[in-house]
């Protein structure tokens, strides 16, 4: 008698082959849970750099107002107003020889500027209010005991005493003030806030100090 040889074929049996589709949906639903996650810190990430970067511009434009500040065209004094959130004075804006009031403020989260031109009269008058109202800086999450301006006299840095000047802010006395911003396009969201601070030297006004 010949003895036949049998095949065994091995296989998967349907138990096994659940538990393999469930470890293999348990590490596709991890790894794109990982995906998501570093795609929303590098996005998150991204937005704050271009954020960031646009707000240091507009720092560097605030600032250079600033440093050019000069007599209105009225015959004003170049400081109008100075506060903690709020800052009015007057320089040439576009460069067109004549004199305009800038108001920056701080109004949300975001840093405005406000622009208003001489009136075309004899003598020259400014009217009342922001003419043209302008966004230096988007995503400011300074808070209430983080101001955005401080202001500082001629002693600088050598009286640290008596600076920066407290309010009310005597602004015949400013000759250098300092932009404090935080940015944070999600406050909710780490890391931390981007701080970001520049110095801006009144240099019109250190012929008052002579004339005194």
């Amino acid at each position: 008698m010949k003895t036949r040889n049998r095949k065994i074929y091995a296989g998967m049996t349907l138990i096994e082959m659940l538990v393999s589709i469930s470890i293999f949906t348990l590490g596709i639903g991890g790894f794109a849970m990982l995906f998501s996650k570093v795609w929303q810190n590098n996005s998150y990430t991204l937005e704050m750099g271009q954020s960031s970067m646009a707000v240091s511009q507009g720092v560097n434009t605030i600032a250079n107002y600033i440093r050019e500040c000069q007599q209105g065209d009225n015959g004003a004094y170049p400081i109008v107003s100075a506060s903690g959130n709020d800052l009015v004075l007057y320089s040439d804006y576009d460069k067109d020889g004549a004199t305009e009031r800038l108001h920056f403020y701080k109004s949300g989260q975001s840093v405005l500027m406000g622009v208003t031109s001489p009136a075309n009269t004899m003598p020259k008058t400014y009217p009342v209010g922001d003419q043209t109202v302008v966004t230096i800086a988007s995503h400011i999450v300074n808070n209430g005991s983080t101001p955005i301006f401080y202001y500082y006299n001629k002693d600088y840095p050598l009286d640290t005493t008596n600076n920066p000047l407290v309010a009310p802010v005597d602004f015949s006395v400013i000759r250098l003030v300092k932009m404090y911003l935080q940015i944070n396009i999600n406050p909710a969201h780490a890391p931390d806030n981007i701080e970001m601070q520049t110095f801006a030297e009144l240099r019109n006004l250190n012929d008052y100090d002579h004339l005194k």
